[in-house]
């Protein structure tokens, strides 16, 4: 079994985020085509946002560091360092208030 530290990983992400012109950074760390979950790490430098977009089907988010600002359909919820929250399946966008980093989790038809 291998096993992958998300402290670190979001770590890494964040310092590559902060250096990035988009602000964001990201690695699945579980998924991919064959599988029906996939899992990333999504990283935002503060401030910076991910624009409104669908949901790509059953959705979580786990606050890994940092604050988050999620909006669906004009509803907020901020959430914290082990925050968890499912996302209604609409169009929605995610914030960073400071440094953040999440752990998506998507549940896709195979």
């Amino acid at each position: 079994m291998d096993g992958t530290s998300l402290t670190g990983l979001a770590e890494d992400l964040l310092t590559r985020a902060r250096a990035s012109r988009s602000g964001r950074a990201a690695h699945t760390v579980y998924g991919g085509q064959e599988h029906g979950l996939r899992q990333t790490v999504i990283a935002l430098a503060g401030q910076r946002e991910l624009a409104a977009h669908e949901s790509p089907g059953e959705v979580t988010l786990l606050v890994l560091t940092g604050r988050v600002r999620l909006t669906v359909d004009g509803d907020d919820w901020e959430g914290s360092v082990g925050d968890f929250v499912a996302i209604p399946p609409a169009r929605h966008s995610l914030a960073a208030l400071e440094d953040a980093a999440v752990l998506l989790s998507v549940r896709v038809e195979v």
